[in-house]
């Protein structure tokens, strides 16, 4: 069964979320600014009853618009705490200046403090000079945590949407008619079919309305693995198209299961049907008297 893209779960998720309203997008933990690659005004977060800290690397001069409504304002060289005012909305900007001692003014830069509501960015660094090696593996090991936190909120989501809507996708596809899904268990041929020491054990055929599958049981009789790299479905010698396949590694000695699906349609395929199955190397199987209900 196909899975849906990354891309595609995010959109479905996207269109189903509540809309941001404006001052109360995402913000990040911690900022970080380098006067020596300026892009404009950045924005920081912030939110009244919670702190935020700007760090210089540097002896620095802030100036603070409105400073008198802001709820504290503690002040060093190297570092500005500052708690918003309390009547701070959302939303709403308020301009923070920075340039260091000993240089003008011009060659500063302009921070926009912007309301948020609940959430607020913690550290703010400020850099003068371009950063340290330190402080970019830092910041490279930050953004690794948070992509791998991602990839698990996602893997999560996907595990969440297969489950509850596999029935679902199943009959808007059509896939799923009133028959439902027809089977047809290997009572005889070709149970005990070897070749390239691999037998047939036992399986099953499937059939929806827009598909068939083969469910096969094999016995690995030789000394190494035997892992699945090609799957072929013939009919009176010509191949379906469209086959797809589970890779399956079979340890020796042990016995492991192979689907493969192709599409179909109702009645279909009939004549001489052949499974062919191969590995990397030279070992083959092609299972004959296929039938599907």
């Amino acid at each position: 069964m196909l899975l849906p893209s990354p891309s595609l779960l995010v959109f479905v998720l996207l269109q189903g979320s509540p809309r941001t309203p404006p001052g109360a997008g995402a913000c990040e933990t911690v900022e970080r600014v380098e006067l020596a690659a300026p892009v404009g005004a950045r924005e920081i977060c912030v939110s009244p009853g919670l702190a935020t800290n700007l760090r210089f690397d540097a002896p620095a001069i802030v100036e603070l618009q409105d400073e008198v409504r802001f709820e504290q304002v503690l002040r060093d060289r190297r570092l500005l705490t500052l708690m918003p005012p309390p009547d701070m909305v959302a939303g709403e900007r308020l301009r923070l200046t920075v340039h260091f001692e000993g240089e003008p003014s011009s060659s500063g830069i302009t921070l926009m403090l912007v309301g948020h509501s609940g959430q607020a960015t913690h550290q703010v660094e400020v850099s003068r000079d371009e950063r340290t090696r330190e402080s970019l593996r830092r910041e490279l090991l930050q953004e690794r945590a948070r992509t791998a936190q991602l990839r698990e909120a996602l893997a999560r989501a996907e595990a969440i949407l297969n489950r509850s809507s596999a029935l679902r996708r199943l009959i808007i596809s059509r896939a799923l008619g009133r028959e439902a899904i027809q089977s047809r268990e290997f009572l005889q041929s070709p149970i005990g079919y070897a070749e390239s020491e691999l037998t047939v054990r036992r399986g099953a055929s499937y059939r929806s309305n827009t598909t068939v599958a083969l469910d096969v049981w094999l016995e690995n009789a030789g000394t190494t693995p035997w892992t699945v790299v090609g799957a072929a479905l013939s009919v009176n010698g010509v191949p379906m198209e469209g086959l797809s396949w589970e890779a399956t590694t079979i340890p020796p000695g042990k016995t492991a299961r192979v689907v493969v699906e192709a599409p179909a349609l109702r009645g279909e395929p009939q004549g001489n049907v052949t499974l062919r199955l191969w590995e990397a190397g030279p070992r083959a199987i092609n299972i004959p008297d296929i039938t599907f209900p």
